[in-house]
């Protein structure tokens, strides 16, 4: 299937320059005034903890925001009763917006320098998310006529688009490295996993200090230092964590011949689909040397009781090895330590603790096992 546009499909602001604000932002917006009365919110991206930063009411067509950040951060403005938002970058500057009621994420910033960074990163964004569209409804066509031979020259041919849309993405970062936006452009395509730790530290490298020290500088710096640490061929980092009734359990406490790193949560519909083949070859080869130690994410605000949750699914899947958890979603250390992105992850460690092989799922996780303990 078509791959979902991984760049910032939601760029798609426009900006030029006003003056400095340097006490603190504020903001003017005009929209259509049949939204009079309704609450426009500008809220953090921290999935783990969603905080509205500053709200204001639409009065005759006008809204006003005033307040002041620490640093430069990737916000997203929301309006009472419309679906979605718009990403924005907050800056202590005095700008505009002229809100679109019917597309929020076409709305024009004017007179901040970061969302006019914005801008170009629209442009080629832009175009993959065109070409994501009309390439996704020929995918689905070829599928529905069983012709795989068009499904692979279109998944080949987005792909090929995907790639020089990237290296596009590199050369705008690297030009504008004093922009807190580059940073974000360039977290999520480690995020995505769009570029490679080499090519990403080069641009890292390249950035000013006060970019580096933002939050997505400082994200960017762990997670290049956790893929490095990460790599195959290398020895996996240490951990520890609590196990359900509370002990720290470290990684080097239960390695066997042969060692699995299982992130999963019990949110997770892919890993719990995936559990049944881990019992399988842990019961097949827990007697050969092999041990596993399961690391949850669970954790997400959107579970009552994460623990609960946590401990139900160990007990439903039969899941028999360690387990530990921090319950921080994908806040937890491990996961950051690790440069965790999605679940299911697996990492396979031989008995010296270095990483062997990475990712593996169903047969190829019990073939890789039997390769090694047979």
């Amino acid at each position: 299937m078509i791959k979902k546009l991984t760049l910032l499909s939601f760029i798609i602001l426009l900006a030029s320059c006003q003056e400095s604000n340097t006490d603190g932002y504020a903001i003017t917006g005009s929209i259509d005034k049949s939204l009079d009365g309704k609450v426009i919110k500008i809220q953090n991206t921290d999935m783990n903890n969603p905080t509205v930063v500053d709200s204001s009411i639409v009065k005759d067509g006008q809204v006003t925001f005033k307040g002041s950040v620490p640093s430069t951060d990737l916000f997203v403005i929301s309006i009472e009763g419309m679906q979605g938002g718009m990403p924005i970058m907050l800056e202590n500057e005095t700008f505009s917006i002229e809100f679109y009621k019917d597309s929020l994420q076409a709305s024009i910033v004017t007179g901040s320098k970061e969302n006019d960074v914005f801008q170009e990163f629209r442009d080629i964004s832009d175009e993959v998310r065109k070409k994501n569209e009309t390439m996704g409804q020929e995918f689905m066509a070829a599928r529905t006529a069983g012709d795989s031979v068009k499904m692979t020259s279109i998944q080949t041919e987005f792909q090929q688009l995907v790639d020089a849309a990237n290296k596009e993405n590199a050369a705008a970062i690297k030009k504008h490295n004093d922009a807190v936006t580059s940073a974000a452009i360039l977290e999520n395509l480690l995020n995505t996993k769009n570029i490679e730790a080499e090519k990403a530290t080069e641009l890292y490298d390249n950035f000013t200090e006060t970019v580096k020290n933002s939050r997505m500088g400082e994200n960017i710096s762990g997670m290049i230092t956790a893929s490095k640490n990460t790599n195959i061929g290398s020895v996996a980092p240490n951990f520890s964590a609590p196990n359900p009734e509370g002990k720290m359990v470290s990684l080097n406490d239960i390695k066997g011949k042969i060692t699995i790193i299982d992130f999963w949560a019990a949110w997770c519909a892919p890993c719990r689909r995936e559990n049944p083949n881990v019992v399988k070859v842990y019961e097949k080869y827990h007697e050969k040397g092999l041990e596993i130690i399961g690391v949850s994410l669970d954790g997400t605000p959107r579970q009552t009781d994460a623990k609960d949750e946590w401990l139900t699914a160990i007990e439903k899947d039969g899941l028999t090895w360690h387990q530990v958890s921090n319950l921080d979603f994908f806040n937890d250390p491990i996961a950051k330590l690790y440069n965790i992105q999605a679940i299911p992850a697996t990492f396979i460690l031989d008995s010296e603790g270095k990483i062997i092989a990475k990712d593996l799922r169903g047969p190829a996780l019990e073939a890789k096992i039997k390769e090694l303990l047979d």
